[in-house]
């Protein structure tokens, strides 16, 4: 794991990001647009954490802290670097990020029809909250 780099994202990143998340992440979002990435990096420069190997980005997480909560969305490697370790380190440096910036909890947002991915989170020691279902409103088409 020593080639691996794990850095911020910076906007001259958004449009590899966003061909990136078209082949390695499931699911898509009404933020999964230049526009919403680019909010997302101006507005929190160290939210959007990416994984690269000699150069090649191969993995993301947004690691969001607003004040009082954590929250990772975007957990994704890419299918040819699964496996290794990736997602972990990833997770080790957004979970870094929240504890020194005072958070006390994390929490994923995952797919229940996302298998890899819920097997995935248990391994690194994340577990459902049966108790809460996400609500919903787009303000926006």
């Amino acid at each position: 794991m020593d080639d691996l780099r794990i850095r911020a994202a910076v906007a001259a990143d958004i449009d590899a990001v966003l061909a990136f998340w078209k082949a390695a992440a499931e699911g898509t979002s009404i933020s999964d647009d230049r526009a919403g990435v680019a909010r997302l990096v101006e507005r929190d420069p160290e939210a959007l954490l990416l994984a690269e190997r000699e150069g090649e980005l191969v993995g993301t997480v947004i690691a969001g802290f607003d004040g009082w909560r954590c929250h990772l969305y975007r957990l994704a490697v890419h299918p040819g670097h699964r496996r290794r370790g990736i997602g972990g380190a990833l997770l080790g440096a957004a979970e870094e990020r929240f504890v020194r910036l005072g958070g006390r909890r994390v929490d994923a947002m995952v797919l229940d029809r996302n298998a890899l991915g819920q097997a995935a989170w248990r391994a690194a020691a994340y577990g459902p909250q049966e108790e809460w279902t996400r609500w919903v409103k787009p303000l926006a088409d």
